[in-house]
């Protein structure tokens, strides 16, 4: 069965407009329950994380999920900083309760290494966007999600 939900980065007005399934915020963005009370509690809410600080937090205000990086480094998070590392996912799954989705450099040669680390998924942009087979490298991070 495949599994797809549309997240709206930072607008929750947008993401009702459009019956997306949930906002995906940043940490200059408003707070979780905000967008929760915004969306009447229709809508997921996602929060961009890069310290377990702002993990505890983003659990503390509601958040559904969180994202977790950049964990390796990419040109797409070079404005947070340097990498987080591995470590880290371990230090958040052992004080937050929330489904942790690293981000962050993360490719098929990486991808077994973030999930033995405890992530409970991932999130990827030029893994995809760049490969030279955009559909198979779809595939192949999908069967290695199963």
């Amino acid at each position: 069965m495949n599994f797809f939900v549309l997240f709206i980065n930072d607008r929750v007005d947008i993401a009702l407009a459009v019956q997306a399934d949930g906002v995906h915020l940043g940490q200059n963005s408003f707070p979780a329950n905000a967008a929760r009370k915004a969306s009447k509690g229709s809508l997921l809410v996602g929060v961009s994380t890069h310290s377990l600080d702002e993990a505890v937090r983003a659990e503390s205000e509601g958040a559904d999920f969180i994202t977790l990086g950049p964990i390796y480094e990419t040109p797409s998070k070079m404005k947070y900083g340097r990498p987080i590392g591995i470590d880290i996912i371990r230090q958040v799954k052992s004080r937050v309760s929330l489904p942790v989705l690293a981000i962050g450099g993360i490719n098929l040669d990486r991808i077994s290494e973030v999930l033995q680390a405890g992530s409970d998924g991932v999130a990827v942009i030029s893994a995809i966007l760049t490969a030279e087979n955009i559909e198979k490298t779809t595939e192949d991070f999908l069967r290695i999600l199963k």
